[in-house]
């Protein structure tokens, strides 16, 4: 049918958030290591336009909320002419690997992560809205 199947969008997605979260210095590996599990507990996906096998697509991802979880947006556009097909969101919270008991606040090590990312991203003259990050 040429048409994408829908379940390939979230390895998309998942592709996109973990190049945000190497960016900000806290992948998996490093949350794992700072002690907290980050699970998906929602996600939403527009279909806006269907993906076609072989076309080349953008994946955006956008740091929205991450005070209490992080919620990251999404934009699927071509890559060759830049027309919106789809837009998602997901939404994670921290728990703690020992407890396995969810945090209702971000652990502080996020926050400082994100500081620093903010630091090093004004220092190149690059700073997003304030409480964006992409």
């Amino acid at each position: 049918m040429e048409v994408v199947w829908h379940g390939n969008y979230t390895r998309y997605l998942e592709i996109a958030r973990c190049a945000l979260l190497d960016c900000i210095e806290y992948d998996y590996p490093r949350m794992r290591d700072s002690g907290f599990a980050w699970p998906v507990i929602d996600m939403r996906i527009k279909f806006i336009r269907p993906l076609l096998f072989k076309q080349r697509i953008r994946v955006h991802a956008t740091l929205t909320e991450y005070e209490n979880r992080l919620k990251m947006e999404f934009l699927i556009t071509d890559a060759a002419t830049g027309d919106k097909l789809s837009k998602a969101y997901t939404t994670q919270v921290a728990v703690d690997m020992k407890t396995h008991e969810m945090c209702f606040v971000s652990p502080a090590v996020l926050r400082e992560k994100l500081a620093d990312y903010q630091q090093k991203k004004n220092a190149i003259n690059q700073t997003p809205a304030p409480g964006m990050f992409s």
